[in-house]
């Protein structure tokens, strides 16, 4: 099978890897921005406030948050919605992508501890089922859990029995990859129509979305196994693929480039594209940490600012995490 195949039935099969609830954090086998702070939602939610205030925003549209694994970030939006406006809590309708069984129930019994029966979610199976005037999309490392291929010296991977090896390309990605300039790495498959699906279903639309990346080509793999906090490249001689399949986490670096191409052909405006650090601030990090130390005790303080120092810092996911919004 081709590789994208192989990885997308490594993720998403029967028994793959986001098939159930996996933890994150230092017990999971990986950390998010999410798991690091709750202020990383609370700013994306003041930014998201300030265009309500300028009514740039809908107050009577969707949140809704794709890929939520737990549920955390949406909440962390939530509840800093209700400390600048709580009225928002009754117009605004909130949902969540998912599609997977046992990850939403996991996702409704937090939401359920965080509000009671005060706020009710939505689940979707996919973007495509979501129809609305307004909605303010978030999503937070989705684009490098989409399947890709694997192109090298014009050769596509194929997989059998957990064995990779090589074939020549379609001459349709063959081109694509001339077009930008792509001798060697990872190659995408999905993001045209999940960008299509987006844009068809809701009339107006802000798309906010964090992940690792650049917007150049690297000419070089990024794909990698992650097994509880550790880093495994794909063509490590020490990595066994039957051992890693559907057990660990695979990945690879976003093309933003590519996710940005697809979101303008779909109809979209690219607004932004910064370093994780850079959009915190901008969304107002430093000032509701401000807050948050005028409200609590010195040690609570330095923790919290601490956790917010992984997020902005450029030696740890200020540089590498990338923010892009779009706008429909």
């Amino acid at each position: 099978m081709q590789f994208s195949d192989y990885m997308q039935e490594w993720l998403y099969g029967d028994n793959g890897y986001y098939r159930n609830f996996k933890a994150i954090g230092k017990s999971g086998d990986f950390y998010t921005a999410v798991s690091t702070s709750r202020f990383f939602g609370a700013s994306i939610a003041n930014y998201f406030y300030g265009l309500l205030k300028e009514e740039k925003a809908d107050r009577n549209g969707w949140l809704i948050e794709i890929g939520a694994h737990q549920g955390y970030l949406l909440c962390d939006m939530i509840q800093w919605l209700y400390t600048c406006d709580p009225s928002l809590v009754q117009t605004l309708k909130f949902g969540i992508v998912e599609r997977q069984p046992e990850v939403r129930k996991a996702q409704l019994k937090y939401i359920e501890e965080r509000f009671g029966t005060d706020v009710h979610i939505r689940h979707f199976n996919d973007i495509s089922e979501v129809e609305a005037a307004y909605a303010f999309v978030v999503a937070n490392e989705i684009f490098d859990a989409f399947p890709c291929e694997l192109l090298k010296d014009k050769k596509i991977a194929t997989v059998n029995k957990h064995t990779i090896t090589w074939k020549n390309a379609p001459s349709q990605m063959l081109s694509w990859a001339n077009k930008h300039h792509l001798n060697q790495g990872e190659v995408a498959v999905g993001y045209e129509a999940f960008a299509k699906h987006m844009a068809t279903g809701i009339q107006k639309c802000d798309f906010v979305s964090f992940d690792y990346g650049e917007k150049y080509v690297r000419n070089d793999f990024s794909i990698r196994v992650y097994r509880k906090h550790e880093t495994y490249p794909l063509f490590d001689e020490d990595l066994l693929l039957a051992e890693s399949y559907q057990k660990d986490d695979i990945t690879y670096d976003v093309n933003f480039g590519h996710v940005g191409e697809v979101f303008v052909e779909a109809g979209f405006e690219e607004v932004v594209y910064e370093t994780q650090a850079r959009a915190l601030i901008r969304f107002g990090i430093i000032e509701i940490l401000e807050a948050f130390s005028k409200q609590t005790s010195q040690a609570n303080y330095a923790r919290e600012a601490d956790k917010i120092k992984t997020l902005i810092s450029p030696t740890m996911m200020g540089d590498r995490f990338k923010m892009i919004h779009f706008r429909k």
